[in-house]
């Protein structure tokens, strides 16, 4: 899978409110790139349904998306099930609860020429999902109480595992820490699948992610973990200690055994009439390929920010904002995405920074409660967007873009 943003609609109201005197958008000169909105989902119970109801309660939306080869899966994490969709959003595999969701029709259908299936499995809390490209689903899910391990050495709970199900629905092993039937993760933030059906997964610890990469038969080939203080610093970093580090995102190389890191850095701000610390400003963003057999870093890639200008009076202030890394494709594209007034603004380099590539991607925040977002191999970006009565699922033909530029 690639990687998935997920983003809560109040945070893209923030944003949207401190830049409601905008007096000029840099992006108002990039082209869109035109939505194809696929299909819509409605709410309810039923086996083609999302139970989304109470997105006004605290607590995270549990629903995530990918997409592989135009077929759309989505964890619906309230309603414990898992959708295979095609792109005119039919109803083709459902993996379910049965406790929370009541069987489908098309389970008694014995014949051979059916097309659908139904798969039933005790789903608890599930996460992020992936596909691979022998139809195999992986999906994260939450242990029971009762199954969950504590870390006292690291202070973590270990309550994570990968649920693993073939291309027919059976289901093969659980995967923990060292593989088939391991030590469950930490709470787990992404999982990614390469084009060696490689399964790789981010989970997050106190002191930074760590990352475990898979083989194709589920063992443990690499486990990195990552802190603050064992990430490069830039060149121009403050020696005195007023400088601060990010790690913002890992997500692996499609192809080959290496992941990138985002960086953030950022600087304490300096009031410059009292001499005294009032804050902190960003001061950019670097892309690290770190080579996961021999442990070493390559040289950073620095990704232009976004940058808006605020016009106050006489006076114009830029404010520079941090893209948040989405996905990589299989050619080597860097994807970065920002939310902006006329929806998000998606930012594709080529891994040499030569080339970047701008556009928009026009969405109407106002009617979006929760998003997910993730950048298909070849290069689409797909979404699925909650609103107040159903949801939409919607892709951006930006592998047009890409595809005909070399590397």
């Amino acid at each position: 899978m690639k990687n998935n943003i997920k983003k809560i609609f109040f945070s893209l109201i923030t944003i949207s409110s401190v830049f409601a005197f905008v007096a000029c958008n840099r992006s108002n000169g990039v082209a869109s790139v035109k939505e194809n909105n696929l299909f819509s989902i409605n709410y309810g119970s039923f086996e083609d349904e999302l139970n989304l109801f109470n997105l006004s309660s605290p607590g995270a939306v549990n629903t995530y998306i990918t997409m592989l080869d135009g077929f759309f899966y989505i964890a619906n994490g309230e309603s414990k099930k898992i959708m295979e969709l095609n792109s005119y959003g039919d109803l083709l595999s459902l993996y379910y609860n049965p406790e929370v969701t009541k069987k489908p029709s098309f389970a008694n259908d014995d014949s051979v020429n059916s097309t659908k299936k139904a798969v039933e499995y005790p789903f608890n809390k599930l996460g992020p999902v992936a596909v691979d490209s022998r139809k195999n689903i992986f999906a994260v899910d939450c242990l029971p109480q009762e199954r969950q391990e504590i870390d006292t050495d690291n202070r973590l709970l270990l309550n994570n595992v990968v649920l693993w199900f073939n291309s027919d629905g059976t289901f093969i092993d659980y995967l923990g820490q060292q593989g088939p039937g391991g030590t469950p993760f930490p709470h787990i933030t992404e999982i990614y699948v390469t084009t060696k059906d490689e399964l790789v997964v981010v989970s997050k610890t106190n002191e930074g992610p760590v990352v475990f990469w898979f083989n194709e038969a589920g063992f443990l080939l690499y486990k990195i973990p990552f802190t603050d203080s064992t990430v490069p610093k830039f060149k121009d970093a403050d020696e005195e200690g007023n400088s601060y580090v990010s790690i913002h995102k890992v997500i692996p190389d499609n192809v080959n055994h290496r992941l990138f890191v985002q960086v953030d850095y950022f600087q304490s701000y300096l009031d410059p009439a009292t001499k005294v610390q009032s804050g902190i400003d960003f001061k950019k963003t670097i892309l690290y390929p770190l080579d996961v057999e021999t442990g070493r870093y390559g040289e950073g890639l620095d990704i232009p920010p976004h940058e808006e200008s605020v016009a106050e009076k006489l006076s114009k202030e830029v404010y520079k904002i941090p893209f948040d890394f989405t996905g990589v494709t299989d050619s080597g594209w860097l994807f970065f995405v920002v939310p902006i007034d006329k929806g998000y603004l998606v930012q594709m380099v080529q891994p040499n920074g030569q080339k970047i590539i701008k556009r928009v991607l026009p969405v109407d925040h106002s009617q979006i409660l929760y998003y997910s977002l993730v950048v298909s191999g070849n290069g689409i970006v797909s979404g699925l967007f909650v609103k107040k009565d159903h949801a939409d699922v919607a892709w951006w033909r930006t592998d047009s873009l890409v595809g005909g530029l070399m590397n």
